[in-house]
C-alpha cells in the first residue's frame, strides 16, 4: 500500500514538500473517493497569520435547515497532509454524524512551526462558534474533532477553551491521537517499526513541528501532560492495535473518566495508525467511522 502512494522507505530522506506530495499520492492512492455530499463550500477565513482556508461539507440529510457541527482538524504530524488528503474522511464523517464538519487547513511547520498551528485552530473554531448560526449550525451542538496530530489540536483546544471560558464545545472526537510527545509508551517502543507510522517519521516530524529546546511537556503540544482534565467536554477516543500512539490515546481516555469527563473509549482490533484515511482499500475503515459518526450524532442530537 505505501508503495502505491510512492512513499519512501526512510522518511528522513524526504523534505517536508516531497513528504506532502507522497502523503497526497498515497491518499489518492487508498481514500475512498466521491463520496456523495449534499455541499461543499470552500472559504478563507481572516487567520492570525494570513488567509487560513476551511471546507465546509454539509450532509444532504441536514440540506438548509440547522445542524449540529464539527471542526475538524487533519493529522500529519503538523508538517504534512491538508484538507485534500482527508477528504474523503471528511465527507465520510459529515454524513454518518449528520453535522456539518468546518474541516481547517491550519499552517503547517517548518515554515510555520510550533504554535502556528495552534493558533489557527483554536481562531477556527473561536469563528465557528461566533457565526454558528450564519454557518447554520446550532452553536450549542458544536464539536472538534481531528486525527493523529490533529486530534491533538482538538484535544488542545478543548483544554484552551476551557480556561479562556469559551468558546464552548459539546464534544471532542479524537481519532488516534498524539498526547504525549515528553515520554514514550510501551505502544510506541513495542509498535515503533512496520506498522505504517514508525519513530524515524515521527522523530523527523518533531525536528520540523518543534524548536530546538522546546518543552515537550507543554499541554499545547502534549495534552497529556495538562495538570486538570475536569470540566473538559465530553469525549469518543478512538485508538488502532497496532498503532504506536495507541497507549497515550488510551491514557488520556483514563485521566478524563479519572476527571469525571464522560468517555466513550475504543481500540480498533487489527488497525494500524492513519486506517480511517484509507477507506478505498481498508473496507473496514468505513464502517468504523460510520460507527464513530453514528455515536456523534446521537450525543448531538
Amino acid at each position: 500500500m505505501l508503495a502505491a502512494g510512492g512513499m519512501p522507505p526512510r522518511v528522513s530522506q524526504f523534505t517536508p514538500p516531497k513528504m506532502r506530495q507522497a502523503m497526497l499520492r498515497l491518499a489518492q492512492a487508498l481514500d475512498i473517493k466521491a463520496v456523495p455530499i449534499g455541499k461543499i463550500e470552500n472559504r478563507d477565513l481572516p487567520g492570525p497569520g494570513g488567509p487560513l482556508p476551511v471546507r465546509i461539507y454539509t450532509p444532504a440529510a441536514v440540506a438548509e435547515r440547522t445542524s449540529a457541527g464539527m471542526v475538524y482538524f487533519h493529522g500529519g504530524a503538523g508538517v504534512f497532509c491538508s484538507i485534500e488528503t482527508h477528504e474523503g474522511l471528511c465527507r465520510m464523517l459529515a454524513n454518518a454524524s449528520d453535522c456539518r464538519i468546518i474541516s481547517v487547513d491550519y499552517r503547517l511547520a517548518p515554515e510555520h512551526p510550533f504554535p502556528a498551528a495552534v493558533e489557527d485552530s483554536y481562531f477556527a473554531m473561536q469563528w465557528a462558534s461566533q457565526d454558528a448560526l450564519e454557518l447554520c449550525i446550532d452553536p450549542a451542538r458544536l464539536a472538534v474533532g481531528g486525527d493523529s496530530a490533529g486530534g491533538t489540536l482538538a484535544a488542545v483546544i478543548c483544554q484552551l477553551a476551557k480556561q479562556a471560558g469559551g468558546p464552548s464545545i459539546a464534544l471532542q472526537l479524537l481519532l488516534c491521537p498524539v498526547m504525549d510527545l515528553s515520554r514514550e509508551s510501551e505502544s510506541r517502543k513495542s509498535l515503533g517499526e512496520g506498522y505504517f507510522l514508525d519513530r524515524a517519521t515521527l522523530a523527523w516530524a518533531v525536528s520540523h513541528y518543534c524548536a530546538p529546546g522546546q518543552d515537550m511537556a507543554d499541554p499545547r503540544i502534549s495534552p497529556l501532560c495538562a495538570p486538570d482534565f475536569s470540566g473538559l467536554p465530553p469525549a469518543y477516543v478512538h485508538t488502532a492495535e497496532f498503532d504506536p500512539l495507541g497507549d497515550e490515546g488510551r491514557a488520556y481516555a483514563e485521566a478524563l473518566r479519572s476527571a469525571g469527563v464522560p468517555v466513550q473509549f475504543t481500540c480498533h482490533e487489527g488497525m494500524i495508525h492513519h486506517f480511517y484515511g484509507m477507506a478505498g482499500t481498508i473496507a473496514y475503515a468505513q464502517a468504523a467511522i460510520a460507527e464513530a459518526g453514528a455515536a456523534v450524532k446521537a450525543a448531538l442530537g
